[in-house]
C-alpha cells in the first residue's frame, strides 16, 4: 500500500521543530487526560444482569456463558467476524487478533479471560485458528442468538429493512454486513450471576491493535486511503523483492 508517494512536511531548523513538537506534546497530553477521563467513566457504567442463557460449542464440549469465564470473574468477548458460510475470518478481526496471544498471560493473571466468539461452526473456527497459528480461546455461537442479541450478526431479513441497529444507533443497511465486529465485557459474581458491563463496536476496539498505535508514530502514520485498507491476513503479505529489504543481523 502506497497512499503517500512523497512527504509533504516542511523541512525546518531544529529550533522550529522543537517549537512545533512542544505544541504537539500539549495536544498529546490533552489526549492522555481525556483518555483517563473516558476510562474512569467506563468503569462507572451501570450493569445489566444476563437473564438469557447461551450455550456455545467449544473444543471441550458445550459451555454456557458463565462457563467461558474459566474460573475468573471478568470476561472479555471479542465478536470476531467469521460467518457460517465464510471461508476465512475478516482481515480486520484477524489483524486485531494477531495482538492477543502475547497479552493472554497478563490478562489471565489480572483475573480476566479473553474469548473470541463467531457464528461459524466450530470446525471452521478451528481450521482458521490453526491456519493463523493462534492460541487464544475461540468458541462458536452457531446454535444460539448471542451474536444477534449483541447486534453483531444480521439476517438477510434484517439487511432488507430500512435500518439495522449497530454501535448503539440505527444505520442504513448498506453500511452493515451479515457480520460486524465488537467487544463485550462481563462480570460473574460469587453466586454465578453474570452481568453485561460494557460493549464497543466499529472503531471502538482500535486501541487494542498495537500495530496501529506504532504506525501512528511513524513518518507516514497509517498511510491509508480508508480505514485499515492496507491490512491483510498475516500470511497473505507478499515478501519484499530480493535486495529491497534485509535483516539487520545478516
Amino acid at each position: 500500500m502506497d497512499v503517500t508517494t512523497s512527504p509533504k512536511n516542511p523541512v525546518v531548523s531544529r529550533e522550529e521543530w522543537l517549537e512545533a513538537r512542544r505544541k504537539l506534546l500539549a495536544l498529546e497530553k490533552e489526549e492522555t487526560h481525556l483518555r483517563d477521563k473516558v476510562r474512569a467513566a467506563r468503569q462507572t457504567l451501570p450493569w445489566v444482569r444476563m437473564d438469557k442463557d447461551y450455550v456455545f460449542d467449544t473444543p471441550a464440549g458445550k459451555k454456557n456463558l458463565a462457563d467461558l469465564f474459566d474460573g475468573r470473574r471478568q470476561l472479555l468477548v471479542y465478536h470476531f467476524m467469521l460467518g457460517p458460510d465464510w471461508d476465512a475470518g475478516c482481515p480486520g478481526c484477524s489483524f486485531l487478533s494477531d495482538h492477543i496471544d502475547g497479552a493472554l498471560p497478563h490478562l489471565n493473571n489480572h483475573d480476566v479471560t479473553w474469548v473470541s466468539v463467531s457464528r461459524a461452526p466450530l470446525d471452521k473456527i478451528e481450521a482458521y485458528k490453526k491456519r493463523m497459528g493462534w492460541k487464544f480461546p475461540w468458541v462458536s455461537s452457531f446454535g444460539n442468538d448471542f451474536n444477534f442479541d449483541f447486534h453483531v450478526s444480521f439476517t438477510k431479513e434484517d439487511l432488507a429493512k430500512d435500518k439495522v441497529f449497530y454501535n448503539f444507533s440505527a444505520i442504513p443497511p448498506e453500511q452493515a454486513h451479515d457480520e460486524l465486529p465488537g467487544l463485550s465485557a462481563f462480570y460473574k459474581n460469587e453466586k454465578g450471576e453474570v452481568f453485561h458491563t460494557y460493549s464497543s463496536y466499529a472503531r471502538g476496539g482500535e486501541e487494542l491493535i498495537g500495530t496501529l498505535m506504532i504506525l501512528d508514530r511513524a513518518p507516514f502514520g497509517r498511510n491509508e486511503g480508508s480505514t485499515m485498507d492496507f491490512v491483510k491476513r498475516h500470511d497473505e503479505y507478499e515478501p519484499a523483492p530480493t535486495g529491497e529489504a534485509s535483516s539487520c543481523c545478516h
